[in-house]
């Protein structure tokens, strides 16, 4: 009888540590399922499904697209301008990207959010795909607040490296600031243009914002005369070339560890874009080899894996982002955009570029892209 009392006591014990692992295991599903897109633990498929990037969906007709009135936004440059530029179909401008049920749909709210930024800075850093949704999203803030006053500066619009619009009666800073690589290019005394890998010295422009939101990945593959850079160099080594993938690996790392280094500790909410696909070779949707997103006016059908497959370097920018101490959110629009082979502005750029099927037009595409951002700026999944 006198061993009653410690079997009790052990009895109690063993109840307190299961209801002390349930209490972690659920800890561990909170984390894993907010931190999915830094390429962590892998969240439940009942946690991770309405993730507005995680979770399935398709592309609708909505008759209440497009969010706003391209020709009243002052913000849209001549390479995104398609309406402006005459092009003639515009059912480009109706489809929404709806989350499969149980899902909620994910809603825009300007107005809240430029009340959320109030006294913020908010900076896109990266090349023209970070340029595209950073001028989506000042058409979608001006169409919330059309008499709210802006400063645009410089005034000419020029970038050079950067572009600010100031939205003064909110005290609301959104920036453009151009880097292809994310890494230096230093041009030296002698003219050769040198790609530092391991450097990032022009970062020190990036700490004053509250809010930012990087890409890369467009301008590494480059070569001949588009390619703006001379040599390669890590540490004392300089090359004439490298694979790209792998200089693209050693300058993510390099960001990463500028972040971790400067960021972890501050209240910097840090984003990054998924790879923005491209449409020049009709077989990656199951057309001609010959065909590119000229004359497309529909996105692509269908629920199952796009056919041209996954963007290799995405599976690389997860797994950087999944070793960093900052959470970093992974904006992963890359398979909604895969199927969007009608919304680049094709000819309808100001003949900037012509045939482009990189970008994309504004309105159009990128506004999903910043549907989503807010969905994860406000906590909607």
């Amino acid at each position: 009888m006198a061993k009653r009392p410690a079997v009790l006591w052990a009895a109690a014990l063993a109840v307190l540590l299961l209801l002390a692992a349930a209490c972690t295991a659920a800890a561990a599903v909170t984390i894993s399922r907010k931190r999915h897109h830094r390429g962590g633990a892998s969240a439940s498929s009942a946690a991770r499904s309405c993730d507005p990037f995680a979770a399935a969906g398709a592309w609708v007709v909505d008759e209440s697209y497009p969010l706003y009135d391209s020709a009243r936004c002052p913000f849209i440059r001549d390479e995104f301008a398609c309406a402006r530029f005459g092009r003639p179909d515009t059912m480009y401008l109706k489809y929404r990207w709806q989350l499969d049920p149980p899902c909620a749909q994910p809603r825009f709210d300007g107005a809240a959010l430029l009340r959320m930024w109030g006294g913020k800075t908010v900076m896109f850093v990266g090349d023209s795909l970070a340029l595209n949704q950073y001028e989506s999203l000042l058409c979608m803030l001006h169409a919330a607040a059309p008499v709210s006053r802006t400063t645009l500066s410089p005034a000419s619009g020029k970038i050079d490296p950067s572009s600010t619009v100031r939205f003064e009666d909110y005290n609301v800073t959104v920036v453009y600031y151009l880097t292809h690589y994310l890494v230096d290019l230093v041009t030296e005394a002698s003219g050769r243009r040198v790609l530092k890998l391991d450097t990032i010295d022009q970062a020190r422009d990036w700490l004053a914002a509250d809010v930012l939101v990087f890409d890369s990945w467009h301008w590494w593959p480059y070569t001949g005369p588009k390619q703006p850079w001379d040599y390669i160099q890590v540490g004392n080594t300089v090359v004439k070339d490298m694979d790209r993938t792998q200089a693209f690996t050693k300058a993510l790392h390099t960001w990463a560890r500028w972040v971790d280094a400067n960021l972890v500790h501050t209240d910097t909410k840090v984003f990054f874009q998924g790879i923005s696909p491209s449409h020049y070779r009709g077989q990656d949707w199951g057309a001609s080899p010959k065909k590119t997103c000229m004359g497309e006016t529909q996105p692509l059908n269908g629920t199952g894996p796009y056919p041209g497959g996954p963007i290799p370097q995405q599976a690389i920018l997860r797994g950087v982002l999944a070793g960093m101490a900052k959470p970093v959110y992974l904006l992963d629009f890359t398979y909604l955009s895969q199927l969007r082979k009608d919304a680049h502005p094709t000819k309808y750029d100001g003949g900037i570029f012509g045939g482009d099927c990189t970008h994309w037009c504004v309105a159009g595409l990128p506004d999903t892209w910043n549907v989503l951002f807010y969905a994860a700026l406000t906590g909607q999944d």
